[in-house]
């Protein structure tokens, strides 16, 4: 079973790690996703960090249950606006619409995912039956039994409890991983925290936040999945 998750890493692109039967199988990296998933090949899932399934009005379900979940780590979840926000020109007209139609307006620091969210949309809505939703903190706090990481992913301690939570799951990460060699260690380790939430997804053990998910406009799930 060979499967792939995905983070976004700035202007690099986009970062994957292939699970094959589970353990690390390699590292992909490249500015475009779809091309990042056709290198990768055949595989059962892939999940990706970013918002997927958006609502046409109101605020998503899944963020706001994932933050319930992180507890203290909350804030590494933003709110998802609806649809019609993501299609805005700019910034301005972003925030505009967001306070129109879901009540308040959209923080920079979300559009600045605009472009990225707008790429891993297009590719999910291609092929929804695959290609899933994930959130990075909430696959790490599912590893850890439900205990909140205490530690920032930035920091030095972060980075090793993640590292050491992935080894534990059955997923080694070398010193030498490749064309992932170049990319912040953060953004190795939320894309290998997806490839263990996918890996789950293609097996049938996954959870989702909801437990009952939203739908969008045209019937598909609105949920993260670890």
């Amino acid at each position: 079973m060979t499967v792939l998750g995905v983070d976004a890493c700035g202007k690099q692109g986009w970062v994957g790690i292939v699970l094959v039967d589970g353990a690390y199988g390699g590292s992909l990296v490249d500015v475009r996703l779809d091309v990042l998933m056709a290198r990768a090949g055949e595989c059962d899932a892939v999940a990706v960090d970013m918002p997927l399934g958006l609502l046409d009005t109101g605020w998503r379900a899944a963020d706001t249950e994932a933050r319930g979940f992180l507890g203290p780590r909350r804030n590494s979840v933003f709110l998802a606006a609806p649809r019609a926000v993501w299609d805005a020109a700019d910034y301005a007209s972003a925030s505009a619409a967001c306070v129109s139609i879901a009540g308040k307006g959209l923080s920079r620091q979300a559009w600045g995912l605009a472009p990225k969210l707008r790429e891993a949309r297009t590719c999910w809505a291609k092929d929804p039956g695959r290609i899933h939703e994930v959130h990075p903190e909430v696959s790490f706090q599912a590893m850890a039994g439900g205990t909140p990481l205490t530690h920032a992913k930035k920091t030095w301690r972060g980075q090793a409890v993640r590292r050491s939570l992935l080894a534990a799951a059955g997923i080694a990460l070398g010193d030498e991983l490749g064309e992932a060699d170049r990319v912040p260690t953060d953004d190795v380790l939320d894309a290998a925290a997806a490839a263990w939430s996918a890996h789950r997804i293609a097996t049938g053990t996954a959870r989702c936040l909801p437990t009952v998910p939203e739908r969008d406009a045209e019937g598909r799930a609105v949920a993260i999945r670890y």
